[in-house]
């Protein structure tokens, strides 16, 4: 459904873009979702303008993620394996040399726990 609205439609695009920036800072901070804020991006740019959905669709490296995921409602093992290990490297860096507080460690703990079982319960893609 598109917006025919120009403020809703500059709106979704810039709503879209805002998501795609979470959705590129996801891919080298462990602790945000890629995904959900790529699925996000492409569900504004659908609404509100062709140009960028396509773009982003047909995108070299983002576009995969939105691809796998809506076609397969799954992920390839290399980026379970590269998501995981950089969650708990850098978790694990915070929690040993960063954080001085047992709470705040053990908080950062549950949370990597969460998003590791979240990440391991997505089908993995057959290549």
């Amino acid at each position: 459904m598109k917006f025919s609205g120009r403020r809703s439609r500059w709106a979704l695009i810039l709503a879209g873009n805002f998501f795609l920036a979470l959705g590129i800072l996801g891919i080298l901070f462990p602790l945000l979702p890629t995904t959900p804020f790529l699925l996000l991006a492409a569900a504004c740019y659908f609404r509100s303008s062709e140009k960028f959905y396509n773009r982003l669709i047909n995108n070299k490296w983002l576009g995969n993620y939105i691809k796998n995921y809506r076609e397969n409602k799954s992920i390839p093992l290399k980026i379970k394996v590269l998501t995981l290990s950089f969650l708990w490297l850098t978790i694990g860096y915070s929690v040993f040399f960063v954080v001085n507080i047992f709470l705040l460690r053990s908080i950062l703990i549950l949370i990597a726990i969460g998003v590791t079982i979240h990440v391991l319960s997505i089908r993995t893609l057959k290549q």
